[in-house]
């Protein structure tokens, strides 16, 4: 595996740099660091024209095909827009689900005309979406799914009814593609579809639910006669799980290197703040903030390891685990630096800050929010049944009656 960056990728990383540099200023300047996990209430609708800006200019959907509006970016080019688009500090995107999830598995799955009716409206930031997994009783266990979509002959229209739950985001979008139980007497991962559904309509309801940092970007979504078209189903009717677990493989991809600069900036005010308050001549968390440093290393280094066997084409790079031993470390690596961060700020860190009302500092927040890393996006548990059964060819873990 080489890592040295050709002449057209130091090209590239440059062009990137400039842009945004002359483009995060003026008017634009005041959005540099918002947005974010347990940080997604802050000036949304200006992130969004911030958004739009960046389509105007070609900076959306990079890696997608050229004929869907995208570049037609190598990996390694995607990688390096998105380190570079973390260390500028630009503001959170707020179509992540559509740009990095949805529209990859529409390419892949969809027909030509559900492509050509929401790519366009994706690449543009026209049109917002949310993810309708997550259930009651079908959150890590996705196959329990009970949220039902019937045919109705007389219209042609898919008729929904169920609840969501932990849905990101659905109260500022405007579509969400659900995975729902389309066949009656079906169980587990047979008789499911992959809906795509307006949510502006009467047969929808978003009730967001308030978190520890005060935001509020996870919903409740209760559907009660809510319609779709027919023909906006994804894959075949009943064949919804392979969609919806090709659209899982796209959840950790370039973007997750981006990620990585972001925990990166963490770190050095948790770094910054030890050295401000005398705490990093302490031993224990001298030891402790390098070894986060470190392990911060290790983890992109494992990244950027699976990202070129999936660019050299080795399809095992999808089978060895690697997503889930990701998901594991930078989890875990992110709520121990929420816990250090906590213990360099001592007794000030459990106070709000005196401006009145919850309001909290970032490490506060870091503190709180990443409590939820090793649960969302498919919990520790889960990655390492995964793991255990797929990979290492483990016996199934027993199930209840």
């Amino acid at each position: 595996m080489n890592l040295t960056e050709s002449a057209e990728d130091r090209a590239f990383r440059e062009e990137v740099r400039t842009w945004l540099a002359e483009h995060l200023s003026g008017e634009w300047a005041a959005l540099r660091g918002l947005g974010g996990p347990g940080r997604e209430h802050e000036a949304h609708e200006e992130r969004l024209a911030w958004n739009r800006h960046l389509a105007e200019h070609g900076w959306t959907a990079v890696g997608w095909p050229e004929e869907y509006g995208g570049r037609g970016l190598s990996l390694w080019q995607q990688v390096i827009f998105h380190e570079e688009y973390a260390r500028a500090d630009a503001p959170a995107g707020v179509n992540h689900l559509g740009e990095q999830l949805l529209g990859p598995t529409l390419i892949a799955f969809g027909t030509e005309e559900q492509r050509q009716r929401f790519l366009p409206e994706i690449v543009a930031v026209r049109e917002l979406w949310a993810q309708g997994y997550s259930e009651p009783n079908a959150g890590s266990d996705l196959a329990n799914v009970q949220t039902r979509a019937r045919l109705d002959e007389a219209t042609g229209e898919w008729v929904i009814d169920g609840q969501k739950v932990w849905t990101s985001l659905a109260h500022l979008s405007d579509w969400c593609f659900v995975v729902a139980r389309t066949e009656p007497g079906s169980t587990r991962h047979q008789g499911l579809s992959f809906l795509l559904v307006p949510l502006r309509q009467d047969g929808v309801e978003v009730r967001p639910i308030e978190q520890l940092t005060s935001g509020s970007e996870f919903n409740e979504v209760f559907f009660t006669g809510a319609r779709t078209a027919g023909d906006l189903v994804v894959g075949e009717p009943g064949n919804g799980w392979g969609v919806a677990m090709g659209l899982l493989g796209f959840e950790r991809g370039v973007s997750t290197l981006g990620q990585t600069v972001g925990f990166a900036r963490e770190l050095e005010t948790v770094v910054a703040r030890a050295r401000q308050n005398g705490s990093i001549d302490e031993p224990v968390i001298r030891d402790r903030l390098a070894r986060l440093k470190t392990e911060l290393s290790v983890i992109r280094s494992f990244a950027l390891r699976s990202l070129a066997l999936v660019e050299g084409g080795q399809d095992s790079a999808a089978g060895n685990g690697a997503g889930s031993i990701f998901k594991l470390a930078w989890a875990n690596w992110h709520r121990t630096l929420g816990e250090v961060a906590m213990d360099v700020a001592g007794a000030e860190g459990l106070l709000a800050r005196p401006t009145g009302g919850y309001d909290l500092d970032d490490h506060q927040r870091l503190f709180l929010f990443s409590r939820a890393d090793t649960i969302y996006g498919g919990s520790d548990e889960v990655q390492k049944n995964i793991l255990a059964e797929r990979v290492l060819g483990l016996p199934r873990e027993p199930k209840g009656s």
